[in-house]
Protein backbone atom coordinates (compact mmCIF):
# COMPACT_ATOMS: atom_id res chain seq x y z
CA UNK A 1 0.00 0.00 0.00
CA UNK A 2 1.04 3.41 -1.11
CA UNK A 3 0.55 6.89 -0.26
CA UNK A 4 -1.06 8.69 -2.92
CA UNK A 5 -1.58 12.32 -4.05
CA UNK A 6 1.81 14.13 -5.99
CA UNK A 7 -13.33 -9.54 7.10
CA UNK A 8 -16.08 -9.46 7.78
CA UNK A 9 -18.81 -8.26 6.23
CA UNK A 10 -21.10 -5.81 8.04
CA UNK A 11 -23.48 -3.04 7.28
CA UNK A 12 -21.94 0.24 6.57
CA UNK A 13 -24.01 1.99 9.76
CA UNK A 14 -23.22 -0.62 12.09
CA UNK A 15 -19.69 -0.82 11.01
CA UNK A 16 -18.48 3.07 11.14
CA UNK A 17 -20.39 2.66 14.93
CA UNK A 18 -18.07 -0.04 15.63
CA UNK A 19 -14.54 1.15 14.49
CA UNK A 20 -15.74 5.29 16.35
CA UNK A 21 -16.51 3.07 19.17
CA UNK A 22 -12.97 1.23 19.43
CA UNK A 23 -11.05 4.74 18.10
CA UNK A 24 -12.60 6.02 21.38
CA UNK A 25 -11.52 3.30 23.72
CA UNK A 26 -7.89 3.38 22.31
CA UNK A 27 -7.23 6.86 22.11
CA UNK A 28 -6.01 7.41 26.01
CA UNK A 29 -4.79 3.73 26.13
CA UNK A 30 -0.84 2.98 26.24
CA UNK A 31 1.77 0.08 26.68
CA UNK A 32 4.41 0.59 28.75
CA UNK A 33 6.82 1.29 25.41
CA UNK A 34 3.83 4.15 24.67
CA UNK A 35 2.15 2.63 22.06
CA UNK A 36 -1.24 1.99 21.53
CA UNK A 37 -2.34 -1.37 23.04
CA UNK A 38 -4.64 -1.83 19.84
CA UNK A 39 -0.99 -2.00 17.77
CA UNK A 40 0.61 -3.96 20.29
CA UNK A 41 -1.62 -6.90 20.02
CA UNK A 42 -1.93 -6.79 16.24
CA UNK A 43 1.71 -6.52 15.15
CA UNK A 44 1.14 -10.17 15.33
CA UNK A 45 0.79 -9.70 11.24
CA UNK A 46 3.59 -7.61 11.13
CA UNK A 47 5.87 -10.32 12.76
CA UNK A 48 3.70 -13.11 10.83
CA UNK A 49 4.11 -11.22 7.77
CA UNK A 50 8.17 -11.52 8.42
CA UNK A 51 7.96 -15.43 9.20
CA UNK A 52 5.67 -15.95 5.63
CA UNK A 53 8.03 -13.48 3.69
CA UNK A 54 5.39 -10.90 2.86
CA UNK A 55 6.60 -7.74 2.97
CA UNK A 56 3.74 -6.30 4.57
CA UNK A 57 0.97 -7.32 7.19
CA UNK A 58 -1.25 -6.11 4.61
CA UNK A 59 -1.11 -9.52 2.89
CA UNK A 60 -3.32 -10.85 5.42
CA UNK A 61 -6.13 -8.44 4.54
CA UNK A 62 -6.04 -9.49 0.81
CA UNK A 63 -5.96 -13.21 1.86
CA UNK A 64 -8.95 -13.18 4.27
CA UNK A 65 -11.22 -11.30 0.89
CA UNK A 66 -9.85 -13.83 -1.21
CA UNK A 67 -10.53 -16.93 1.19
CA UNK A 68 -14.19 -15.78 1.79
CA UNK A 69 -14.78 -14.38 -1.57
CA UNK A 70 -12.46 -15.52 -4.19
CA UNK A 71 -11.79 -12.00 -6.03
CA UNK A 72 -8.96 -14.16 -8.13
CA UNK A 73 -8.33 -16.71 -9.69
CA UNK A 74 -5.68 -19.27 -11.72
CA UNK A 75 -4.68 -17.53 -15.58
CA UNK A 76 -6.46 -14.18 -14.40
CA UNK A 77 -4.98 -11.09 -15.24
CA UNK A 78 -4.90 -8.72 -12.63
CA UNK A 79 -4.12 -4.60 -11.83
CA UNK A 80 -2.69 -4.10 -8.99
CA UNK A 81 -2.81 -0.06 -8.12
CA UNK A 82 -0.85 1.58 -5.05
CA UNK A 83 1.38 -1.37 -5.22
CA UNK A 84 4.12 -0.63 -2.86
CA UNK A 85 5.83 -2.50 -1.39
CA UNK A 86 4.86 -5.47 -2.87
CA UNK A 87 2.71 -7.57 -0.27
CA UNK A 88 -0.79 -7.78 -2.51
CA UNK A 89 1.40 -8.07 -5.29
CA UNK A 90 3.13 -11.21 -3.30
CA UNK A 91 -0.06 -12.56 -2.63
CA UNK A 92 -1.44 -12.08 -5.87
CA UNK A 93 1.32 -13.89 -7.85
CA UNK A 94 0.51 -16.68 -5.80
CA UNK A 95 -2.91 -17.32 -6.92
CA UNK A 96 -3.21 -16.53 -10.43
CA UNK A 97 0.48 -18.50 -10.98
CA UNK A 98 2.33 -18.59 -13.94
CA UNK A 99 -0.18 -18.30 -16.18
CA UNK A 100 -1.92 -15.13 -14.74
CA UNK A 101 -0.48 -11.59 -15.20
CA UNK A 102 0.09 -9.07 -12.88
CA UNK A 103 0.61 -5.02 -13.87
CA UNK A 104 1.37 -3.22 -10.36
CA UNK A 105 1.68 0.46 -10.46
CA UNK A 106 3.17 3.20 -7.88
CA UNK A 107 4.48 6.47 -7.39
CA UNK A 108 7.36 4.58 -5.73
CA UNK A 109 9.52 1.77 -7.27
CA UNK A 110 8.91 -1.48 -6.43
CA UNK A 111 11.31 -4.00 -6.44
CA UNK A 112 10.32 -7.07 -5.86
CA UNK A 113 10.81 -9.98 -8.50
CA UNK A 114 7.59 -12.15 -9.63
CA UNK A 115 8.21 -13.94 -12.76
CA UNK A 116 4.15 -13.46 -13.71
CA UNK A 117 4.04 -9.63 -12.85
CA UNK A 118 5.54 -6.36 -13.99
CA UNK A 119 5.95 -3.23 -11.67
CA UNK A 120 5.56 0.13 -13.28
CA UNK A 121 6.29 4.09 -11.59
CA UNK A 122 2.94 6.00 -12.45
CA UNK A 123 0.54 8.03 -11.63
CA UNK A 124 -2.98 6.54 -11.44
CA UNK A 125 -4.57 9.86 -12.90
CA UNK A 126 -2.53 9.26 -15.67
CA UNK A 127 -2.28 5.82 -16.65
CA UNK A 128 -4.44 4.33 -19.98
CA UNK A 129 -5.28 1.04 -21.50
CA UNK A 130 -3.04 1.48 -23.56
CA UNK A 131 -0.15 1.50 -20.71
CA UNK A 132 -0.78 -2.12 -20.20
CA UNK A 133 -0.74 -3.50 -23.79
CA UNK A 134 -4.53 -2.31 -24.79
CA UNK A 135 -5.97 -5.59 -23.00
CA UNK A 136 -8.24 -5.58 -20.17
CA UNK A 137 -8.15 -6.87 -16.91
CA UNK A 138 -10.40 -9.69 -14.56
CA UNK A 139 -9.33 -8.28 -11.30
CA UNK A 140 -8.95 -4.35 -10.13
CA UNK A 141 -6.80 -4.29 -6.79
CA UNK A 142 -6.18 -1.02 -4.84
CA UNK A 143 -4.92 -0.36 -1.51
CA UNK A 144 -4.13 3.14 -2.19
CA UNK A 145 -4.39 6.02 0.74
CA UNK A 146 -3.69 9.20 0.84
CA UNK A 147 -0.67 11.11 2.92
CA UNK A 148 -2.57 11.51 5.80
CA UNK A 149 -2.77 15.51 7.08
CA UNK A 150 -4.23 14.73 10.96
CA UNK A 151 -7.65 16.23 9.95
CA UNK A 152 -9.87 13.70 9.16
CA UNK A 153 -12.69 15.54 6.79
CA UNK A 154 -9.36 16.28 4.17
CA UNK A 155 -8.21 12.67 4.54
CA UNK A 156 -11.73 11.42 4.47
CA UNK A 157 -11.97 13.63 1.14
CA UNK A 158 -8.63 12.42 -0.61
CA UNK A 159 -9.27 8.64 0.29
CA UNK A 160 -12.60 9.48 -2.14
CA UNK A 161 -10.97 11.01 -4.72
CA UNK A 162 -8.74 8.06 -5.03
CA UNK A 163 -11.45 6.25 -4.80
CA UNK A 164 -13.12 7.52 -7.66
CA UNK A 165 -9.96 7.02 -9.78
CA UNK A 166 -9.92 3.39 -9.08
CA UNK A 167 -13.39 2.92 -9.90
CA UNK A 168 -13.65 5.14 -13.16
CA UNK A 169 -10.32 3.15 -14.32
CA UNK A 170 -12.53 -0.25 -13.53
CA UNK A 171 -15.30 0.56 -15.50
CA UNK A 172 -12.82 1.08 -18.26
CA UNK A 173 -10.29 -1.79 -17.46
CA UNK A 174 -12.77 -4.95 -16.27
CA UNK A 175 -14.09 -7.38 -18.66
CA UNK A 176 -17.51 -7.93 -17.93
CA UNK A 177 -17.98 -10.15 -14.61
CA UNK A 178 -14.75 -8.81 -13.13
CA UNK A 179 -14.16 -7.79 -10.10
CA UNK A 180 -12.96 -5.27 -7.87
CA UNK A 181 -11.79 -4.33 -4.13
CA UNK A 182 -10.41 -1.06 -2.52
CA UNK A 183 -9.52 0.56 0.57
CA UNK A 184 -11.74 3.51 1.33
CA UNK A 185 -11.18 5.80 4.80
CA UNK A 186 -14.77 5.74 6.33
CA UNK A 187 -16.75 8.96 6.07
CA UNK A 188 -19.68 10.40 4.33
CA UNK A 189 -18.31 10.04 1.04
CA UNK A 190 -18.11 6.36 1.39
CA UNK A 191 -21.75 5.50 0.33
CA UNK A 192 -21.20 7.44 -2.59
CA UNK A 193 -18.45 4.75 -3.75
CA UNK A 194 -20.64 1.92 -2.85
CA UNK A 195 -23.76 3.05 -4.29
CA UNK A 196 -21.56 3.20 -7.33
CA UNK A 197 -20.57 -0.27 -7.13
CA UNK A 198 -24.04 -1.19 -6.73
CA UNK A 199 -25.18 -0.06 -9.72
CA UNK A 200 -22.34 -1.47 -11.52
CA UNK A 201 -21.56 -4.76 -10.24
CA UNK A 202 -23.57 -7.93 -9.26
CA UNK A 203 -22.18 -7.38 -5.99
CA UNK A 204 -21.05 -5.01 -3.38
CA UNK A 205 -19.77 -5.58 -0.23
CA UNK A 206 -18.49 -3.62 2.86
CA UNK A 207 -15.65 -5.47 4.75
CA UNK A 208 -13.41 -5.07 7.80
CA UNK A 209 -10.79 -7.75 7.51
CA UNK A 210 -9.36 -9.12 11.36
CA UNK A 211 -5.98 -8.11 10.82
CA UNK A 212 -6.99 -4.26 10.02
CA UNK A 213 -5.68 -2.26 13.39
CA UNK A 214 -8.83 -1.67 16.09
CA UNK A 215 -7.62 1.82 15.34
CA UNK A 216 -7.79 2.15 11.70
CA UNK A 217 -10.84 3.67 10.12
CA UNK A 218 -10.54 1.66 7.14
CA UNK A 219 -12.47 -0.79 5.58
CA UNK A 220 -12.86 -2.30 2.33
CA UNK A 221 -15.35 -2.23 -0.63
CA UNK A 222 -15.78 -5.17 -3.30
CA UNK A 223 -17.07 -5.32 -5.89
CA UNK A 224 -18.03 -8.96 -7.58
CA UNK A 225 -19.20 -9.48 -11.32
CA UNK A 226 -19.13 -6.39 -13.47
CA UNK A 227 -21.80 -6.01 -15.84
CA UNK A 228 -19.94 -3.73 -18.16
CA UNK A 229 -20.84 -1.15 -19.69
Amino acid sequence: MSHWFAAKTTPLKALNRSVNNKNHRFKNSQSSKGLPLAYKFYDKYSKKAQQDGYKARSAYKLLEIQKKHKLLKTGDRILDLGCAPGSWSQVTSEIIGPQGKLYGIDLKEVTLKLKNAHFMVADVFKVTLESFDGEKFNVVLSDMAPNTSGIKSQDQARSFELCQRVLDLAREFLVPNGNLTMKIFMGPDQEKIAAQIKQDFKKMLLIRPDSTRKTSSEIFLVGLGFKGL
